[in-house]
């Protein structure tokens, strides 16, 4: 199968259709992990409970989180000289900044338990012996307006002393734990992903020299396992409870029907300035990537798309854009090689039978095909490409069959417009007949005229949204 049979456009979820109120953005629960991570590290250290916390977020902007829970473990206090005398002083946090709101990528989210007090045998600096005591902090998620199955989660973040410098991370209960491979994660550790993990190591450095000093940090939420049933991560071999997620901190609704609004106001606003070429971004990170490939074009060319591919296209048809490049990782391109122009995760799944397809077009033999097809996700499929020296074809392949649905798409509206355009031609008078208004409006609006469809490029980039994998065609300007 070269083509899919038939393009689709799903509807929203119900849980996404338009609200009557703005929307709310917020944090990720990587985010939250990080404040609450932050927050006990501060308390053991200075023996404080506390009850805000600041961090920085990967864009360097600052945010304060109010802490709904903070304690030590007991016996803290009767160390607190010797604590001190090992130079800690109390950690970096400073009120102000924004107030925590909340939302939550695509339907994944974080979760946990509360950690247990398991802590590192040996001597810790300053004389006081690791495992001595322990802190706990908790920051509760608000999922905002995006519908998220973590909302009121409480991030729990248990810390204490290890004899080591260094941050040791883990997830307590209800942090899933990998099984499968093309996650990016290790397999048999928890599911907290790359950029959390920085997060939450920066937000405790802050707190603790960690060349100095060593800290074992347990991340993990209240009823996480219950959560977890309710996402894909059980498909995606995550057991146990759900992900520790986020690339940027911040979370926007790109699931709702006013995301979708934001993304035709942002190609109205290119083609009103008269730039092109329109570049689709799947991300922030792919968004970024793009900016960084293509870096003569002005800001206002690269958009932000998340799921709705397919009303981007309407709108630059709409509005005449002669160019548009496509960029995203393999998860979304595999969606829109099948055909499927509006990708939320509710309304679609990446089809590993597909990869397998490309596979063999790419030259590749039965036995990877097949392994290929068997793959957990899209990440795996391509982990598999790349150890068979296959990711450069099969990786052009998968642009091509992009390129080709969405030129399908683009050539199919510019067909509708013209049959819309003729359902009601004009009458045409004999000659000598008086013109005669007609009595009544005609029953369809003129439709507006058929647009030559756009030149459409396809570029894929890596998982770190910053390298170029593939394009069609294979030069991207």
């Amino acid at each position: 199968m070269t083509d899919p049979a038939q393009l689709r456009e799903p509807d929203l979820p119900r849980t996404a259709k338009v609200r009557r109120s703005g929307l709310r953005t917020g944090w990720t629960t990587g985010t939250c992990a990080a404040a609450a991570a932050k927050a006990a590290a501060t308390a053991l250290v200075t023996l404080e409970v506390q009850d805000a916390v600041e961090i920085g977020l990967p864009s360097g902007r600052r945010v304060t989180f109010p802490v709904a829970s903070c304690r030590l473990s007991p016996g803290a206090a009767a160390v607190a000289g010797a604590v001190r005398a090992g130079g800690d002083s109390a950690g970096g946090d400073s009120a102000g900044g924004d107030s925590a709101g909340g939302d939550s990528a695509g339907g994944d989210s974080a979760g946990g338990d509360s950690a247990g007090g398991d802590s590192a045998g040996g001597d810790g600096a300053g004389g006081v012996r690791a495992g001595a005591m322990r802190a706990e902090a908790v920051v509760v998620k608000d999922a905002g307006d995006d519908p998220d199955v973590t909302h009121g989660a409480r991030l729990t973040a248990s810390v204490s002393w290890r004899g080591e410098a260094g941050l040791e991370l883990d997830g307590g209960v209800g942090v899933g734990v990998v099984t499968k491979p093309g996650l990016g994660l290790e397999l048999g550790g928890p599911a907290i992903n790359p950029v959390p993990r920085k997060m939450i190591t920066e937000a405790v450095g802050e707190a603790v020299d960690l060349a100095e000093r060593g800290l074992r940090v347990i991340i993990s939420v209240p009823d996480g396992e219950r959560m977890a049933r309710k996402t894909t991560n059980g498909r995606l071999g995550i057991i146990g409870g759900i992900s520790i997620l986020g690339t940027t901190g911040i979370v926007r609704p790109f699931s709702t029907a006013s995301w979708r609004a934001s993304v035709e106001q942002a190609v109205a606003v290119l083609a009103a300035q008269g730039e092109q070429p329109l570049v689709l971004c799947t991300g922030g990170r792919t968004e970024k990537g793009a900016m960084a490939l293509l870096p003569g074009l002005p800001q206002v060319c690269f958009v932000e798309v998340g799921d709705f591919t397919g009303a981007a296209l309407r709108r630059a048809m709409e509005y005449g854009v002669p160019r548009v490049v496509f960029v995203g990782m393999a998860g979304k391109l595999t969606k829109l090689a099948a055909g499927v122009l509006m990708t939320h995760y509710t309304r679609s799944k990446v089809s590993t039978g597909l990869l397998g397809q490309i596979t063999r077009a790419a030259g590749g033999d039965d036995e990877l095909a097949a392994r290929v097809t068997e793959a957990n996700t899209a990440r795996h499929a391509v982990e598999l490409w790349t150890e068979a020296g296959l990711l450069g074809p099969a990786g052009t392949e998968l642009c091509r069959r992009v390129g080709d649905v969405l030129a399908r798409f683009c050539a199919e509206l510019t067909a509708a417009a013209g049959t819309s355009a003729g359902v009601n031609p004009p009458a045409v008078q004999p000659a000598g007949t008086p013109s005669v208004p007609p009595a009544v409006p005609p029953a369809v609006p003129p439709a507006p005229p058929a647009r030559t469809p756009p030149v459409i490029e396809v570029v894929m980039v890596g998982f770190s949204g910053r390298d170029i994998i593939a394009a069609f065609p294979e030069r991207v300007a």
